[in-house]
């Protein structure tokens, strides 16, 4: 077996934590509360729908995200390549896990290099952005970047799971200026993403005052990192400390909602939750651009590429038909149908 320490062993953990424990957030994400108005006579064939869309330059045959999970083991190279091989199959956009440990020990960096699997998909690179307050600077952020061939960079904000970890880094003081560097300066554009607990309005302002590109508001509903650092604390003083954070967050659709109506003007993904096709076509109702996959894709990806390939093939199937029975040709259709709360 793979012996691992430090920084590696942390990521051999995570993957370890969410394949075998139930880490799921106590909080659910509010997409059970909103139903399609069903269309009995779409006047529209299900063969013409189309989910195609441009972003950053890359086409996607499906508004899908594989959202950033892993990378910096043996293990973890290997889920890489099945997200990657599947991305490449259906046109979809993938993000790896956050690239520090290939940073601090080069010669894991090939465990995140996929780009030879998936010539053509929109790839994100990943950094957790508190890094740039421990002597990280934009030159990281651009290696990164290098390092995998991506088309964009993710800063990852996770001030809860940090300050749950007893290794955590937790100065968050003054970051928002150093993204705003990065945001201005580096070479491809910058999304800022949470890690499950949410974006708010008020944060949401301020990255697009800093200049970011895109917002993934990684709402709750989905995997708690707080359960995931229950499980792989040292003691049961970090574990007590943890567990108290399960129903912490803003739950998905309040986050998607509130960020998309605070910054108007910049694309929103949407992730923290997602199951199935019919959740991504809800979101993309209420103004996401991407819905991102996490959870189910991660256990696909421990399987196989062909695992992965069927549950994005499925998610794309139930998407597709969502849209017909809603009448919607297109995306620009769907986020014009009538998508109502319900109690």
């Amino acid at each position: 077996m793979e012996k691992v320490t430090g920084l590696p062993r942390r990521k051999a953990d995570h993957i370890r934590i969410n394949l075998e424990q139930d880490v799921r957030s106590g909080l659910t994400t509010g997409l059970e509360h909103y139903r399609f108005e069903h269309q009995a006579l779409p006047e529209l064939n299900l063969e013409d729908v189309d989910t195609r869309l441009t972003l950053f330059g890359r086409v996607l045959q499906a508004p899908i995200l594989i959202s950033s999970m892993t990378g910096g083991t043996t293990e973890a190279a290997r889920i890489n390549r099945n997200l990657a091989e599947a991305a490449q199959a259906l046109g979809v956009a993938l993000g790896v896990g956050s690239q520090r440990v290939a940073l601090e020990h080069p010669d894991q960096a090939w465990t995140f290099q996929v780009r030879r699997y998936a010539p053509d998909i929109l790839l994100f690179a990943n950094l957790g952005a508190v890094q740039l307050n421990y002597g990280y600077t934009i030159d990281h952020c651009r290696r990164a970047v290098e390092m995998i061939e991506a088309d964009a960079l993710i800063l990852h904000l996770n001030p809860l799971q940090e300050a749950l970890q007893p290794e955590g880094d937790t100065r968050f003081a003054g970051l928002l200026r150093k993204i705003e560097a990065v945001a201005r300066s580096l070479e491809v554009p910058v999304v800022v993403k949470e890690v499950g607990w949410g974006i708010s309005a008020r944060v949401a302002r301020m990255l697009a005052e800093a200049g970011v590109a895109a917002i993934d508001v990684a709402g709750a509903g989905g995997t708690s990192w707080s359960q995931v650092e229950m499980h792989r604390a040292p003691d049961e003083w970090h574990a007590a400390l943890a567990a108290v954070f399960v129903d912490w967050g803003i739950p998905l659709v309040e986050s998607l909602l509130a960020v998309r109506a605070a910054v108007p003007h910049l694309p929103v993904f949407a992730s923290g939750g997602l199951r199935t096709g019919v959740d991504l076509a809800k979101v993309l109702a209420l103004g996401a651009t991407l819905g991102g996959f996490a959870g189910p894709l991660l256990r696909a990806a421990a399987q196989s590429a062909e695992a992965v390939y069927q549950t994005l093939r499925l998610l794309h199937a139930q998407l597709r038909v969502a849209m017909f029975a809603v009448a919607a040709k297109d995306l620009e259709a769907l986020r014009r149908a009538p998508l109502r709360r319900v109690t």
